[in-house]
C-alpha cells in the first residue's frame, strides 16, 4: 500500500503574506480633494473679478514658492510613513491600538502623541501610518489630539521659556483626559458608522 503523497510546506514569503492583513486602498482624488478644488475654484474667481487677472499671477506666484520652501519636508513626511508602515509589525501594532486594544490602546496612543516630535510634516504621516498597520481610529485621535495638546516638543521650546513652568504643567496636566476622551468618542462613532467590514471613505 504506497503513502499518499506529502505536500510540500508553503514558503516562508507565502506564510508571512499571508499572515498580513490587507491594507487599505487610498484612492488618489476623494471628496476632501474635490471639495478644496471647488474652494479654490470659487476664490480664484473672486480674486480675479476684484483684482484681476494680475492679482492671481501674484497668488499664485507666491503660492508656488511657498510650495517649493515646504515640499521638501512634505517629501521628508511621506517618507518617513511609508516606511514606519513597513517596518511596525501589524499584529503588534493591532494588538496595541486596534480595535480590541481597549483603554489601553487609548493610553498608549495619547503617550506616543505627547513624546511624538516634530510639526504636522511629521505627525500626519506617521498617523496614516499606525492606520495603515492595524491601529483603530480611536488610538489614531488619541494620538493625534495628545499630540496637538500635550506635544512636548511645543511645551518646552515655546511654553515654557514664554508662559513659565505653573502654567505650562497645569495646562498638560488639563489636557490630559481629553485625548483618551476624544479616542473613545472617535472609536464609540467609528464603530456605529462603519460596521465590521464596511470600508470609510478615504
Amino acid at each position: 500500500m504506497s503513502d499518499s503523497p506529502v505536500k510540500d510546506p508553503a514558503p516562508a514569503d507565502e506564510a508571512a503574506d499571508a499572515e498580513q492583513p490587507p491594507r487599505r486602498a487610498r484612492k488618489p482624488v476623494g471628496w476632501s480633494m474635490i471639495m478644496i478644488g471647488v474652494l479654490v475654484a470659487v476664490s480664484a474667481t473672486l480674486v480675479w473679478r476684484r483684482d484681476g487677472i494680475d492679482g492671481v499671477l501674484e497668488i499664485l506666484t507666491h503660492d508656488l514658492a511657498l510650495f517649493g520652501g515646504i515640499l521638501p519636508r512634505v517629501l521628508a513626511g511621506c517618507l518617513l510613513g511609508a516606511f514606519i508602515a513597513e517596518v511596525l509589525p501589524h499584529e503588534k501594532v493591532s494588538r496595541a491600538l486596534g480595535p480590541n486594544s481597549g483603554l489601553k490602546g487609548l493610553l498608549i496612543g495619547t503617550a506616543f502623541g505627547a513624546i511624538l516630535p516634530g510639526g504636522p510634516f511629521t505627525a500626519y504621516p506617521v498617523a496614516a501610518a499606525l492606520l495603515t498597520v492595524g491601529a483603530d481610529f480611536g488610538a489614531t485621535i488619541a494620538m493625534v489630539v495628545s499630540w496637538t495638546l500635550i506635544g512636548y516638543g511645543r511645551a518646552v521650546a515655546w511654553e515654557l521659556p514664554i508662559l513659565g513652568v505653573d502654567f505650562t504643567l497645569w495646562r498638560i496636566v488639563i489636557s490630559l483626559p481629553i485625548p483618551v476622551l476624544a479616542g473613545a468618542l472617535g472609536r464609540f462613532v467609528f464603530v456605529r458608522m462603519y460596521p465590521k467590514g464596511a470600508e470609510p471613505p478615504s
